[in-house]
């Protein structure tokens, strides 16, 4: 009995935990309009090997939201991604971008997403499929603190920490 208590207690965070926690996160409304953010990248040692700035803009039309990402990095170089997301249910979403593979899976609750794809991650001169596990944590100042685990083969290589922040339209 135990062990099972033990092995329960660190398979990690469970949504449901998040049910009553406010602020509400509404994704929709989140992810409409302009944002930007803030990220590094940890290796599994903790060092920071990365960091960036990513300009953000999402729309929705229905249950189908388009979210741009712009990535510049703090090394020179930039990227782009472009995600569809669906809303499949009052809090479940699909998504798929370029360099996802697969669909991309995501269910909110209280003030927390969790979202969970697989993505061709090139490093060098190498291209690696690395499974992310994204938590997305809205706070009361409309910030959305973004927490990814990076596996390969269920092991934990390296952590991402974004901070997002919605800004004002633009005209």
């Amino acid at each position: 009995m135990g062990i099972i208590t033990f092995m329960t207690a660190c398979s990690g965070p469970n949504l449901a935990n998040y049910k009553q926690d406010a602020p509400p996160l509404n994704l929709k409304d989140y992810f409409t309009g302009p944002i930007k953010a803030w990220g590094l990248v940890q290796d599994r040692k903790g060092q920071v090997t990365r960091r960036f700035d990513v300009v953000m803009h999402g729309s929705w039309e229905g249950d189908v939201g388009t979210l741009e990402e712009h990535f510049d990095y703090y090394d020179g170089k930039t990227d782009k991604r472009v995600w569809t997301i669906t809303q499949v249910s009052a809090d479940r979403y699909e998504g798929q971008a370029g360099d996802i593979i697969g669909k991309a899976t995501g269910e909110v609750s209280g003030n927390t997403m969790r979202w969970a794809y697989v993505m061709d991650l090139p490093v060098g001169d190498t291209t690696y499929k690395i499974t992310f596990d994204d938590w997305m944590f809205l706070m009361n100042d409309g910030v959305l603190i973004n927490r990814s685990y990076l596996k390969k083969f269920g092991i934990t290589v390296a952590e991402l920490t974004l901070f997002m922040q919605k800004q004002p339209p633009t005209e």
